[in-house]
């Protein structure tokens, strides 16, 4: 959320800075509301000065034993107008905060122009694509036989489920070990097992809500959603609390499913493992100060980046531009994997600083050394998911035969293998 404060006090650069996004956002309907807010508090000021000037003045025309009643009469018309008027000033700041609500979050001034995808600069390419003497297939063609039943998944929940199947099963269970293993082991992270229902404060917190809630799955009869990411949990876990700047940064990490409707995506990727209801994804979510989250946005980057590294995977960075950026973010790297069997670059992890963006909603707070609260900053990022992890790896190993050779850090958690074989 936006500081309002600084809305009021700076609308023409919020503004600027709102236009930067490219998407319609702009301050008019709050402003009009604010301005609105205000001369409805003007009028029930005016009125309750004039009821305290009547009171005042009925209380001395009885002592001089003179007659009050135009005055009590006038005073029967103000308390209701009062009244009238606070019920406006409650309906108002409830729009004022909806409409606040709906406002994304600033870019960072080094954040690049752009629209789309198509304006994201790349800052770095590693390593080489693999080169074939035949013609890769793509993951929904050579998945089958290693273990990954599309139509088993359609049969059970429908379009966008998949089943994994002994091998696949076993590689992804391997690939969220090696996952948590990494982060756990060398970049510092404690690993948490959230739940994997929420309340809707926490969707408003994190910033899904009320924006997005048509991309959500929601229980029938509780108040809980499933959640899109573990993103959600992870940042509440300091909601509403004040952190010692002692504790700073937290580090976490967790796999969780996450379950998105993909309201917005008809017609995209529908093949295949890229776009799916049901998926895993390892999270990392570091909670800083807010001098040290820019340090924390390039070290958590690379955090994902170490695991395509592992795997041997060709990838690339990408800085999103302001038009390209989810709501919360005020800064975004993607990373991007090579998928040989569709010619192209992936997105496969996606890291963002929020700033104090999403603590505003939550109300997290850290206290200094000097005994100062303040709004912490909080980042989160793929690190990374494991469906795209599972189809980049069947892709870039594939053979001739339709085995897959295992990258060398994989192979201790598949026990010992080196390549898998199709079945059949």
């Amino acid at each position: 959320m936006l500081d309002v404060r600084r809305i009021r006090t700076e609308p023409e650069a919020v503004q600027k800075s709102l236009e930067r996004r490219g998407k319609g956002y702009n301050l008019e309907g709050f402003l009009s509301l604010e301005a609105e807010k205000r001369q409805v508090q003007s009028r029930t000021e005016a009125l309750q000065a004039r009821r305290n000037a009547i009171s005042k003045e009925v209380g001395q025309r009885k002592q001089q034993g003179l007659d009050a009643g135009d005055l009590l009469a006038e005073m029967q018309g103000v308390g209701p107008a009062i009244k009238e008027l606070g019920e406006r000033l409650k309906v108002l700041e409830t729009r004022l905060e909806q409409a606040v609500l709906e406002l994304p979050n600033l870019p960072h001034a080094s954040v690049p122009d752009g629209n789309s995808a198509e304006d994201n600069p790349v800052l770095k390419v590693v390593g080489e694509p693999p080169v074939f003497d035949f013609a890769p297939q793509a993951h929904w063609d050579l998945g089958p036989a290693l273990g990954l039943d599309f139509d088993a998944g359609a049969r059970v929940a429908g379009a966008r489920f998949t089943v994994l199947r002994n091998t696949a099963a076993r590689l992804s269970r391997a690939l969220i070990q090696l996952m948590l293993d990494l982060h756990t082991t060398e970049h510092g992270y404690e690993e948490i097992l959230p739940p994997f229902l929420v309340h809707e404060g926490c969707l408003l917190g994190t910033g899904q809500l009320p924006k997005f809630e048509e991309d959500l799955f929601r229980t029938r009869d509780d108040p809980f959603y499933l959640i899109p990411t573990a993103e959600v949990p992870l940042t509440n876990l300091v909601r509403e609390g004040i952190v010692e700047a002692s504790a700073l940064p937290m580090r976490l990490t967790a796999w969780t499913a996450c379950f998105r409707r993909e309201a917005g995506a008809a017609g995209r990727d529908t093949r295949g493992l890229i776009r799916q209801h049901q998926f895993d994804k390892v999270e990392l979510v570091q909670i800083t100060t807010p001098e040290t989250s820019y340090e924390a946005l390039e070290e958590m980057t690379g955090h994902a980046e170490e695991v395509l590294r592992r795997l041997e995977l060709p990838f690339r960075r990408v800085a999103l531009c302001c038009g390209d950026m989810g709501f919360s973010a005020a800064k975004t790297y993607d990373l991007e994997v090579w998928l040989p069997g569709q010619g192209c670059y992936r997105e496969i992890s996606s890291c963002s600083n929020t700033e104090d963006f999403q603590a505003r909603r939550m109300k997290a707070r850290y206290r200094s050394g000097e005994g100062r609260v303040d709004l912490v900053h909080t980042l989160n990022g793929s690190g990374v998911a494991v469906g795209r992890a599972l189809v980049a790896v069947l892709e870039n190993f594939q053979q001739a035969d339709g085995s897959v050779v295992l990258p060398d850090a994989l192979r201790p958690y598949m026990g010992g293998l080196e390549r898998i074989q199709p079945k059949g």
